[in-house]
């Protein structure tokens, strides 16, 4: 087997995608690359379309740079403009996920498509991808229009002890459990990150100011916003700045999660002997 071969046939195989699909990606047969790991060379142009699916430089085709993966991921996002970045991590994130799950995922014709999973963008169902290990947990969303992913490393010690106490947890989920305070949540994230005063809450809330700045205080408490009185000739002014803390979206996602009725486990993997807690 040539060197380039070799390469190949390692890199297909760490993406997690047969020779078909490998194939398909470049505008090839399948005997095209199943020629090239056994000894063959592919067409000097199409060089630059393998390097791109595999992530890798042409160079490593050769076996002559073996990059840090890391850096080099970092450096291809870089170059990129923001929205384009975010669709290819999340692309990446599918990578990492499959790698993870030992490609239990059997659905070639699913696993095809997904190598770029804008090809979801006209289905009509939601489909996730769950794992909870010994080595930690994972979970990946695909929507039409809603696409994230979790993903945690197993701590040291028991995950019960890196968490809050209870009773503040507890404080926290009684705040997205109040149907107030949770329109309220709604209307903040809706606003530019500006100062807004409590009748101007209270005029897309249907709140009195009094209910307003009630609610206000819990929020506030949470951390999830600040307030500042200014005195005005019309008398004292309550504003309040909402804090952008970008922890409420996931929470929000993953408790759609729980609430969703309609969706496809396209994979659940649950190898796990360790208590969760």
């Amino acid at each position: 087997m040539s060197v380039i071969g070799q390469q190949i046939k390692k890199y297909r195989s760490v993406k997690g995608i047969t020779q078909e699909q490998l194939g398909r990606l470049i505008g090839v047969t399948t005997q095209a690359v199943s020629k090239w790991e056994c000894g063959g060379t592919p067409d000097a142009e199409l060089l630059p379309a393998l390097a791109d699916v595999f992530g890798v430089s042409i160079d490593a085709l050769f076996g002559r740079e073996e990059q840090n993966i890391s850096r080099s991921l970092a450096d291809k996002l870089c170059g990129m403009p923001e929205h384009q970045a975010y669709r290819d991590a999340f692309n990446l994130l599918w990578s990492v996920e499959i790698g993870i799950l030992n490609n239990t995922i059997q659905d070639e014709h699913f696993v095809s498509q997904f190598v770029d999973y804008a090809a979801f963008a006209e289905g009509k169902r939601d489909y996730f991808i769950k794992a909870m290990q010994d080595g930690g947990m994972l979970t990946l969303r695909l929507s039409p229009d809603l696409n994230y992913g979790f993903l945690m490393v197993e701590p040291k010690t028991s995950l019960r002890e890196q968490l809050v106490d209870r009773e503040r947890l507890r404080q926290v989920f009684e705040i997205f459990a109040d149907k107030t305070l949770l329109d309220i949540l709604f209307f903040m994230y809706s606003r530019p990150n500006t100062p807004i005063t409590a009748s101007f809450i209270g005029k897309y809330t249907g709140l009195s100011d009094e209910e307003v700045q009630h609610c206000m205080k819990k929020l506030c408490r949470s951390h999830l916003a600040t307030h500042q009185a200014i005195n005005t000739a019309e008398g004292e002014m309550h504003t309040y700045l909402f804090h952008q803390e970008s922890s409420v979206v996931p929470l929000l996602c993953f408790a759609d999660e729980i609430a969703k009725e309609d969706f496809t486990d396209l994979s659940l993997v649950f190898t796990r002997q360790k208590p969760l807690l």
